[in-house]
């Protein structure tokens, strides 16, 4: 606690648990319909884009942000919309435009500044430099995750499971795959921030399969995750500052060593059941 409370006398580690802690959340809630529906790499695709999206911003002098935001959305949208009316895979899309969107900023950056700390930070996450604009954002957004989850709940659910049964239905299943592009998109532009574009498919994906483990309702495994994302996020942190390790990395082991231990509880629980 007496650690905890040290952390938390510096301002700009306290930005960065309460940004962290949020985006976090609404990885995680995005992540289990993301991961059902086979978008597992959407995160590290939208990331790249995210990362060619500010190269371009930085080199004609615009906020990387806010200049990233509808870029990504638009990317988003696309992958999510697109992929399934084409014969394109929806892996192999992600593929393209990860690699498209990777390489113009390399190239954009190479022509105008140069690998400088701004674009680092922006690759390998430099959380500890959240702004309080950064703040505002993900309040606005995990206020937008938790509403859409409550709101609309079991729609998300059938939309998620069974389009064909959710249209029968009268589920606007456009509307809210549409809904669901638009909030990864803004989760990954402040994901970058904290995670960088080279880590940030970790938040998305490892919760949502470390939950799977264990838990096999839509429900149980949304709220697990959600929980599991939290603490793993709080544990890198502090891990971080002990051992003065980047906290983007520490944040994935974390996740890695939480995922491995809910693999050995599930292969107890199936030896329990045989």
């Amino acid at each position: 606690m007496s650690l905890l409370l040290e952390m938390f006398t510096y301002p700009f580690i306290l930005r960065a648990f309460v940004v962290g802690i949020l985006v976090a959340l609404c990885a995680a809630l995005l992540g289990v319909p993301l991961v059902l529906k086979r978008y597992s790499m959407i995160g590290d695709g939208l990331s790249h884009v995210s990362f060619g999206a500010l190269a371009v911003a930085m080199a004609c002098g615009l906020a990387p942000l806010w200049f990233s935001i509808p870029v990504v959305v638009i990317a988003a949208f696309a992958l999510m919309h697109v992929a399934e009316k084409s014969r394109v895979s929806a892996d192999a899309m992600i593929a393209v435009f990860s690699a498209s969107a990777l390489a113009i900023g390399v190239i954009v950056t190479s022509l105008t500044t140069g690998m400088t700390t701004d674009v680092d930070s922006y690759m390998f996450g430099s959380i500890l430099a959240m702004s309080r604009s950064d703040v505002i954002l993900s309040v606005t957004l995990a206020l937008c995750v938790l509403a859409l989850y409550i709101l609309f709940y079991h729609k998300l659910f059938s939309v998620t499971f069974d389009e064909s049964f959710a249209r029968a239905t009268g589920v606007r299943v456009g509307t809210y795959k549409t809904i669901l592009s638009v909030l990864t998109a803004l989760t990954v532009v402040l994901g970058m921030r904290m995670m960088g574009a080279m880590l940030l498919s970790s938040l998305i994906i490892f919760p949502a399969l470390t939950a799977m483990r264990v838990f096999g309702t839509f429900r149980s495994v949304t709220i697990c995750a959600a929980v599991v994302s939290v603490v793993n996020f709080l544990l890198g942190m502090v891990l971080s500052y002990v051992f003065e390790t980047p906290s983007g990395a520490s944040v994935v082991v974390v996740d890695l060593v939480v995922f491995l231990l809910f693999c050995g509880v599930q292969r107890i629980q199936c030896r329990v059941k045989k």
